[in-house]
């Protein structure tokens, strides 16, 4: 019986078969997200963690980059050497000004079929989202989307792509074994974007492509930009203070919002504050949120579940404020204040404060006065 178990565990423990077909699939592509010419940065992302994928396996780093003149693609295409591409397939066509799910995807998919990539990568974006699922259904392979890692797994050859599940109190690592090219969408913020290199040179390949406008459903009648951009901002900021039920009510977030202008940051808070009506959907932080890495992240009255850590955890320093000392966001906190946040944040207001009056070079009368004023 004894016997039989280990027979059982041993058969467990054995790496799976990988067809041979699909030792014809090479490389790790990234598509680059561009609108009016404005590259997403999770495309820098991707190509920075593209690059040490491709050293594990012992392959090439490419690029694709759609657009609708030879200006902006080649514009885009330089870009995308320089954080890491040393391949870059280009589409031009007027019909791919602007994204449309059908043109999009019949480029990627004809490219993908003839040039056979082992990865590719996409931005969890609206844009990247739609165009992911879109191809990923014609290829019939597995798509893993809102990863939060991407690493390979050197034996077989598979890309182990983690992403939280279960409403974010797990996480789970997915591997497309005999489906290729394996494919993944990772949420902005998430990964580093590797410092650029303007003097590194790549191949470029043109890739001529029909495509019939007047057979085209979608038509783009005008495209008119977010002013606010809140998503992008909270997602690139360096130092972002963010709110949780702790603070009691919605008018304290004034607080958060002036210790954030001082400190040249921005506000973010958790589902249940935003579910609340206390905050904007924009600047929700976590699993069901944006995930950010700023160098130093305040968590004021958050108790810290694992559906918020999701959206923080690759913050330089998270510092905690908390009236609860079992609360468990101290027990991944950089530097844990546990006590009344109504006493600490405008503590440390005051002293921001005078510190950007010294700064100005004002009296001590001046600072005085322009302390009580604010």
């Amino acid at each position: 019986m004894a016997e039989n178990e280990d027979k059982a565990k041993n058969a467990k423990r054995k790496k799976p078969v990988i067809d041979p077909k699909l030792a014809d699939y090479r490389g790790v592509w990234v598509f680059v997200e561009q609108e009016e010419g404005v590259v997403h940065p999770v495309s820098w992302e991707l190509l920075g963690r593209a690059r040490i994928l491709a050293t594990s396996l012992g392959v090439e780093v490419a690029a694709v980059v759609f657009g609708a003149n030879d200006e902006t693609v080649d514009k885009i295409t330089g870009q995308a050497i320089s954080y890491g591409a040393e391949k870059v397939y280009q589409v031009v066509d007027p019909a791919l000004c602007d994204y449309r799910s059908d043109p999009y995807t019949d480029c990627l998919v004809n490219l993908v079929k003839k040039y056979k990539p082992e990865i590719l990568l996409l931005g969890a974006t609206s844009l990247s989202r739609d165009l992911a699922s879109s191809v990923a259904t014609i290829l019939e392979t597995g798509l893993t989307a809102d990863c939060t890692e991407l690493t390979i797994d050197v034996e077989n050859r598979s890309l182990e792509a983690t992403r939280p599940t279960f409403g974010g109190s797990l996480l789970c690592t997915i591997l497309t074994l005999n489906y290729r090219p394996q494919m993944a969408t990772a949420r902005p913020g998430v990964l580093p974007i590797p410092l650029p290199e303007p003097d590194r040179k790549g191949v470029i390949i043109r890739e001529p492509m029909r495509i019939d406008e007047e057979k085209l459903i979608t038509k783009v009648l005008g495209f008119i930009p977010d002013p606010c951009k809140v998503a992008e901002r909270l997602s690139t900021a360096e130092i972002v203070v963010g709110g949780g039920r702790g603070i009691k009510q919605p008018g304290h977030f004034s607080l958060l919002r002036e210790l954030a202008d001082l400190l040249g940051g921005e506000v973010g808070g958790t589902r249940p504050v935003v579910q609340a009506g206390w905050l904007d959907t924009e600047r929700q932080i976590g699993q069901t949120g944006k995930t950010i890495r700023p160098k130093v992240y305040i968590a004021v009255g958050i108790s810290g579940a694992i559906q918020h850590r999701v959206g923080i955890e690759k913050a330089g320093m998270i510092v905690a404020i908390n009236n609860d000392p079992n609360a468990p966001i101290f027990d991944y906190a950089d530097l844990g204040i546990v006590g009344d946040f109504l006493e600490i944040i405008p503590a440390l207001i005051r002293v921001l404060k005078k510190k950007r009056a010294a700064k100005n070079g004002l009296s001590n009368t001046e600072r005085n006065i322009g302390i009580e004023i604010k």
